[in-house]
């Protein structure tokens, strides 16, 4: 999806908190809201950050802005996989800055007025509070991320340094 199609799709959906931009990461459907993901930018040069946890992949430049990015297969435990195609990486609002999450593809902008529920109890391989909620659409159950969690304090202060550095 290029950045003029998602200008368009944030357009058109004024300030609803409802709405989701779902992807893909080990054939899973999971979403964000759509107000916290800032763009959406293809795969680019991924500058490494010395003594980070291994899914911190590093810092992008980003239009002079340098952004950390998070390969999500890895924050979640799951097998590595090669970039393609369709590897994207989801600028995302965290806290008061932004944050690259590498997902294997976008899928759609949904719309699920009320339809969120609890995250259920039960043993994940990802830190349950990751986890904002689960919705049901359409028979396919699609997992919602809580961007604030998804870095840790240790990863947050590795961060800080690294800008310190590039300034």
């Amino acid at each position: 999806m290029s950045i003029k199609a998602m200008q368009t799709i944030n357009d058109t959906i004024g300030n609803s908190s409802e709405q989701y931009v779902t992807f893909l990461i080990n054939n899973e459907t999971y979403g964000i809201e759509v107000l916290r993901v800032k763009e959406i930018v293809g795969m680019t040069n991924i500058t490494s950050v010395p003594n980070s946890e291994r899914y911190l992949k590093g810092v992008i430049n980003l239009r002079g802005i340098v952004v950390p990015v998070i390969d999500m297969r890895l924050k979640f435990n799951l097998q590595e996989k090669e970039y393609d195609s369709f590897t994207v990486i989801l600028i995302i609002e965290h806290k008061e800055s932004l944050v690259g999450v590498i997902v294997d593809s976008v899928s759609d902008v949904i719309s699920a007025p009320g339809q969120m529920q609890e995250v259920p109890n039960f043993h994940v391989s990802i830190d349950k509070d990751v986890i904002k909620g689960v919705l049901n659409k359409d028979d396919n159950l699609i997992i919602i991320l809580n961007p604030d969690i998804m870095l840790t304090v240790k990863d947050i202060e590795i961060l800080s340094e690294v800008d310190k550095e590039e300034q």
